[in-house]
């Protein structure tokens, strides 16, 4: 997948057009009269997701991660933005953004890859990513993140029920924020703590349990882990 770009490769958002769009009074109400975020908290059963991550031999977080990023990708109202008049647009691909932990300073560092629908091919790329700046010291090892990204960050020490983000002036971020817990065992289930957080301007209760409930269904059935023969 690839995005529109300038000459410089600097992707370039889709203006929404607010005559016909059914959204624009709540996206008005929810940046400029009652701007609002909201965080939800749940536990998705990843029991089959953990017995074929065993078989494949990939890597957790990145299948994670690339679960995350296809749901994402699949609607519009989680790939949001502002264009540069400050109207609401859409980026084509909106690409993951996640944290890789230096172990020696404990710090971490943000890297980002390119979404790719072929799961392999992802893996690849991101496994190349984690290894390299495994020991980064600096916050953003790639240099600048590119605009077209929404984040992914990892707490595999802890599980919880729930996990909010109190972000200042955090009113012109739309793309969505996800955080991922430690699994939890119970009644013979491996369930995984995960928090998303949004901008009510750009998607509503209905939109974020629509995304819940497709990536359960992806780690429910996790035939996407097996490599091509």
């Amino acid at each position: 997948m690839t995005e529109h770009t300038h000459d410089d490769h600097r992707p370039v958002s889709i203006p929404i057009p607010l005559d016909t769009w059914p959204r624009r009074e709540h996206f008005e109400h929810y940046r400029h009269t009652s701007p609002c975020t909201y965080a939800m908290t749940v536990e998705l059963d990843v029991t089959a997701f953990i017995e074929a991550l065993r078989e494949s031999g990939r890597k957790t977080y990145i299948a994670q991660i690339w679960a995350l990023a296809t749901v994402v990708n699949r609607h519009d109202a989680f790939k949001m933005c502002l264009t540069e008049d400050g109207n609401p647009g859409l980026w084509q691909v909106i690409n993951p953004a996640f944290t890789v932990l230096n172990r020696r300073t404990e710090t971490f560092a943000c890297v980002w890859a390119p979404y790719d629908s072929d799961f392999t091919a992802f893996h690849d790329v991101a496994a190349s990513l984690l290894e390299r700046h495994a020991d980064a010291t600096r916050f953003f090892p790639q240099g600048d993140l590119p605009a077209n990204v929404f984040d992914v960050s990892s707490i595999p020490w802890t599980s919880f029920t729930g996990f909010t983000l109190n972000i200042r002036d955090g009113w012109e971020h739309l793309a969505p924020i996800f955080t991922i817990g430690k699994y939890v065992e119970r009644d013979d289930r491996t369930l995984l703590p995960l928090s998303v957080q949004i901008h009510h301007a750009a998607a509503d209760g209905f939109h974020t349990a629509k995304l819940l409930n497709e990536l359960q269904d992806l780690l429910t059935h996790p035939d996407w882990l097996n490599r091509p023969e």
